[in-house]
C-alpha cells in the first residue's frame, strides 16, 4: 500500500495529559468526474451574470427563471446523493488491513508470531523509498483482516498519543492466552476478568512499541483480529460520517450497536461491514467531556476495499469527508487508491478490490 511517511512527534498538551481517560486508557492522479453535470454549481454561475442574465431571459421570452434553476440544482444534488448512496449500498467493501509504524520490524514480527499466534504473510522492502512493510494475521489477506507494519529506515521510536485505543483479538480462553504471553516475555497490563460494566472476559497486553491489544473471550470466529478502537471527540458526528441514515453513507458502514457507561463516563459505538462475531469492526469511543486528543505519529490508517475508488471519493466528499489523496493508481504499481480522513482526523485508504487481489498474486 502507500508509503507511510514518518512524522514529527507531537507533544502531549498539558490540558490533555492531566485528564483521566476512561475506556481502557493509557495511566496523484486527478479524480474522475461524474458524467452528469452538477447543477448544484449552476446557481452561483448564473448569479454571476447579474442583470445581463435577467435581461437576456426576459428578451428571449423564456419562462425559465433563475428560481427554477435553483430548484433544479437542489433536485439534481438530491438525485446525485441518492445515486451515490445506492451505489455505496452495492459496493463490495470490507476492512483489509490496519497500518501503523514500528521501530524494530523483526522484534515486532517475533512478538506477534510467538505471543499472539499470528502468521507472517508477506514482506515488502522498498529501499529507494527507505521503508519496509510486513503483513501479519490469522489468515490469507484475500479473506481476513490483517496488520500492515511499516518500518521507516533509521526511525526506532514513535509517539502513540492518547487518541489511539487498542486492537482487539478474539480468543477462546483469555487466561490461557495470557499465560502463554507471559511465558514468552510479553507485558500484561490488565489481568483476565470481566469488562467493567459487562460480563465478557478480557485482558490487555502491550507489544514492544507500546500498542495495546485487548483479548476478548469468544467462541470460534473466522476473524480473530476483530477490532480497532479509536477515540473520537463527538460520537454522533463520527457515526453520522461513517453511516448517515437516509442521507449518505460516506464509508458505507453499518452501526451495529452503541453502549453507554455513565459510571465510567464513556460511550462506545461499533461499526463495520458485518456482524462482530464474524467481521472486523471499528470501535469508536467517546469519553465524556473530551473533544480533542493528541494522535501522536505512530498509528496511520485503515485500508478498506472498494469496487471503484472514484465513486468512493464522490461519496466521501458528499458525506463531508476530506480527500487527502485524489483517486488514482499508486506510483510504480497499478493499484488504485483514494485516501481521506474523517472529522476527527482519522485516516483511511480505499483500495480497488481487483487491483488488491492482483497485488497478492
Amino acid at each position: 500500500m502507500a508509503r507511510i511517511m514518518p512524522m514529527t512527534a507531537s507533544s502531549i498538551r498539558p490540558s490533555l495529559s492531566s485528564l483521566r481517560f476512561c475506556r481502557f486508557c493509557v495511566s496523484h492522479s486527478s479524480s474522475r468526474k461524474f458524467a452528469s453535470f452538477h447543477l448544484g454549481t449552476a446557481v452561483p454561475q448564473m448569479q454571476s451574470f447579474g442583470i445581463k442574465a435577467s435581461k437576456l431571459l426576459r428578451e428571449k421570452g423564456s419562462n425559465f427563471s433563475i428560481g427554477a434553476v435553483g430548484s433544479m440544482a437542489h433536485a439534481s444534488t438530491a438525485t446525485t446523493q441518492e445515486n451515490v448512496l445506492d451505489w455505496v449500498k452495492q459496493d463490495k467493501r470490507r476492512m483489509l488491513h490496519v497500518v501503523y509504524r514500528v521501530g524494530d520490524l523483526d522484534r515486532t514480527i517475533k512478538f506477534y508470531t510467538e505471543c499472539l499466534g499470528m502468521k507472517l504473510l508477506r514482506k515488502r522492502d522498498v529501499p529507494e523509498e527507505r521503508y519496509t512493510n510486513a503483513f501479519l494475521g490469522y489468515g490469507p489477506e484475500d479473506s481476513h483482516f490483517v496488520i500492515e507494519l511499516t518500518y521507516n529506515y533509521g526511525i526506532d521510536k514513535y509517539d502513540i498519543g492518547l487518541a489511539f485505543g487498542h486492537f482487539g483479538i478474539a480468543v477462546e480462553d483469555v487466561a490461557k492466552s495470557v499465560e502463554l504471553i507471559k511465558a514468552k516475555g510479553g507485558k500484561v497490563t490488565r489481568e483476565p476478568g470481566p469488562v467493567k460494566g459487562g460480563n465478557t472476559v478480557i485482558a490487555f497486553i502491550e507489544d514492544p512499541d507500546g500498542y495495546k491489544f485487548e483479548l476478548l473471550e469468544r467462541g470460534p470466529t473466522p476473524e480473530p483480529l476483530c477490532q480497532v478502537m479509536l477515540r473520537v471527540g463527538d460520537l454522533d458526528r463520527a457515526i453520522n460520517f461513517y453511516q448517515k441514515i437516509f442521507i449518505l453513507q460516506a464509508y458505507g458502514m453499518e452501526l451495529l450497536r452503541t453502549r453507554d457507561n455513565p459510571e465510567y463516563k464513556y460511550t462506545i459505538a461499533m461499526l463495520g461491514y458485518g456482524p462482530e462475531d464474524k467481521s472486523a469492526v471499528m470501535e469508536l469511543t467517546y469519553n465524556y467531556g473530551v473533544s480533542e486528543y493528541d494522535k501522536g505519529n505512530a498509528y496511520a490508517q485503515i485500508a478498506i476495499g472498494t469496487d471503484d475508488v472514484y465513486k468512493t471519493a464522490e461519496a466521501i466528499r458528499l458525506g463531508g469527508g476530506k480527500i487527502t489523496r485524489e483517486p488514482g493508481p499508486l506510483p510504480g504499481i497499478s493499484t488504485k487508491i483514494v485516501a481521506c480522513q474523517d472529522p476527527d482526523g482519522w485516516k483511511a485508504v480505499f483500495v480497488d478490490n481487483i487491483d488488491f487481489l492482483k497485488e497478492l498474486e
